[in-house]
């Protein structure tokens, strides 16, 4: 187990009880401002005390109360990533990246500096002083810092909420490589739907100091009840997928998923490039039969295999498309005046549209 979580802390009115546990190559913490997740990654990373548990770290345990345990934060071997790069200003690229080497004794030392600098993708930048990087840069920069110090677990709190959508783009392939081939667990703080979907392999959802679910990505995101206050309309189902083929004439990519093929805009990624795809459960259409005679150019059969309780408006309805899992959020008079049930064959409707840059991700990790 990578990381195992049990703590109870009051800070003034705020009282915060979380229990989890992860074995993720990038495990999210999501949920609202105001949900614990800092507080929580704040007494994994050491910067706070918990009043009462236990947290233990691929095996070595850092906290427990009961036993008097409480590792200083400078003993961990975990690598912190904040909103802000928080570079040096006087020193360039090079130096920011070897300060890290400060915090791990010389005979412990085992992560390459080459390695960690092409592994971000960051070589161009090692004489420049941080006032001339971008904000991606910045953040680029800082990770390799944390990386240097050879943890054993890196907390990345909110890297990417002080950057624009370019700057987003430009970083995500980066922390995806990092989640897949840097061989240290992640911890990531988010509150956006769009940034977990793409990176998580696994998500613990906060609100209000209590954990309210946690588990894999591809389960945890099905579950729109569970986003309510913050993702509602970007929950839903992430599927594998394949780079098929490339339909240059029309700025088309056809990917192959076990629910079928799907046709999405054109991508900057060669045939047989493994895919994370999010489909949005509000971008589901339902049909009875098989549609003929419409523009929409990815129509996948399945089979309802549940249909969420509701006194709302609206129901989740989950499909299973060739053992791919989806989810449709319909009206609930759509499955009276339908007759939806669990049994029944359908058909799902996807808008090629609804495939925007948020929702395809890079190479596919194990367990998402």
């Amino acid at each position: 187990m990578v990381l195992d979580v049990d703590i109870r802390h009051a800070q003034g009115a705020f009282n915060l009880h979380a229990r989890f546990r992860s074995d993720g190559k990038l495990t999210a913490l999501f949920g609202p401002s105001g949900s614990g997740k800092t507080t929580v990654v704040n007494a994994i990373g050491g910067l706070v005390r918990p009043d009462h548990g236990r947290i233990a770290v691929q095996g070595r345990v850092l906290v427990d109360t009961k036993k008097g345990i409480f590792v200083p934060k400078h003993r961990r071997r975990i690598g912190y990533v904040f909103q802000e790069g928080r570079l040096f200003p006087h020193l360039d690229v090079r130096q920011n990246l070897l300060f890290g080497r400060w915090f791990t004794p010389r005979r412990e030392r085992k992560t390459g500096f080459e390695d960690v600098v092409e592994l971000l993708g960051i070589g161009h930048l090692l004489e420049r002083r941080p006032a001339t990087l971008s904000g991606g840069e910045k953040q680029r920069v800082a990770i390799g810092r944390a990386l240097l110090a050879d943890p054993q677990l890196l907390l990345m709190d909110e890297p990417l909420a002080s950057l624009d959508d370019a700057r987003k783009a430009e970083i995500f392939p980066y922390i995806e490589r990092l989640r897949d081939e840097g061989g240290v667990p992640i911890v990531f703080v988010s509150h956006s739907v769009p940034e977990i979907a793409r990176l998580a392999t696994s998500v613990v959802v906060l609100s209000e100091g209590r954990v309210a679910a946690s588990g894999s990505a591809s389960e945890i995101l099905r579950h729109t009840n569970l986003f309510r206050q913050t993702g509602l309309t970007e929950a839903g189902a992430l599927i594998e997928a394949q780079v098929l083929r490339h339909e240059d004439g029309f700025g088309l990519t056809v990917l192959q998923a076990g629910a079928g093929t799907l046709t999405v805009p054109l991508l900057d990624h060669a045939v047989g490039t493994r895919m994370r795809v999010r489909l949005r459960a509000r971008d589901i259409i339902l049909s009875l039969q098989e549609p003929k005679g419409m523009s929409a150019l990815n129509v996948l059969p399945g089979l309802i295999s549940s249909i969420e309780e509701s006194e709302g408006a609206s129901v989740d309805v989950e499909l299973d498309c060739g053992g791919d899992a989806l989810v449709a959020r319909v009206t609930r008079k759509s499955v009276a005046e339908l007759g939806l049930r669990p049994g029944l064959r359908v058909h799902a409707i996807i808008k090629s549209i609804a495939f925007d840059p948020d929702v395809l991700g890079g190479a596919k990790p194990e367990n998402m």
